[in-house]
């Protein structure tokens, strides 16, 4: 057999690079006080005061690099996870992190249901074009 000797635990090759695991960077954790607002759709701001974020040594540098995209754009968590290429898991507990360190709030979309009726809209649209 071609494979004898050689040693099998190591799932990644040399050219991985460093691997930090998920739990790593949450020190554990799975949830955030803040995690029941924090849906795929929901809109992370950075606060006014964000800007030493890059000068904060509590922060991990997913941290900081959640505040930097933030601050160029608003950004949602799907968007964001995909932007770091981690777990919208891992990317929930890191912005309540955020969040409770008053760097970020979140917003969320205006749900469908509490948008004007459609027929309202072009009664409107109608009633401008009339004057």
């Amino acid at each position: 057999m071609s494979g004898e000797g050689q040693d099998t635990s190591h799932w990644f090759d040399d050219e991985a690079g460093p691997v930090v695991r998920p739990y790593a960077m949450t020190r554990g954790r799975t949830t955030s006080p803040a995690q029941h607002r924090l849906d795929l759709i929901a809109v992370v701001v950075t606060e006014p005061g964000a800007g030493d974020a890059e000068t904060d040594t509590t922060l991990a540098p997913e941290h900081v690099e959640i505040v930097g995209l933030c601050r160029a754009a608003p950004q949602s968590i799907a968007e964001l996870a995909a932007e770091l290429d981690l777990p919208v898991g891992v990317v929930r507990v890191l912005i309540g992190d955020l969040v409770h360190a008053e760097l970020v709030h979140v917003t969320r979309p205006v749900p469908p249901a509490e948008l004007p009726d459609e027929s309202i809209l072009r009664d409107v649209i109608d009633g401008l074009r009339a004057l």
